[in-house]
């Protein structure tokens, strides 16, 4: 996830302290700590962060595996003939 984000935010010139602002932080310094994964994003801050780039919650803060998982269809079970 930090990475994801990270990448997200530099792709678009964004600072820290710009984050920071858009998701109602009070200082870079508090945005770095939850990019990192040091704090955990409250689930306001990931809608916030999600309305911003526009992207669900699940792409910018879950694996790729989990997300993959969520989205797979379950497969039927072939029924056993005794």
């Amino acid at each position: 996830m930090q990475d994801r984000l990270k990448k997200l935010r530099e792709n678009l010139g964004l600072t820290q302290e710009e984050m920071a602002a858009i998701i109602g932080l009070c200082s870079a310094n508090a945005y770095s700590l939850k990019e990192r994964g040091e704090r955990r994003f409250t689930l306001n801050e990931a809608r916030a962060v999600s309305q911003y780039f526009k992207l669900p919650i699940e792409e910018i803060f879950f694996s790729n595996d989990l997300t993959n998982r969520v989205n797979k269809k379950p497969t039927k079970k072939k029924s056993q003939v005794n």
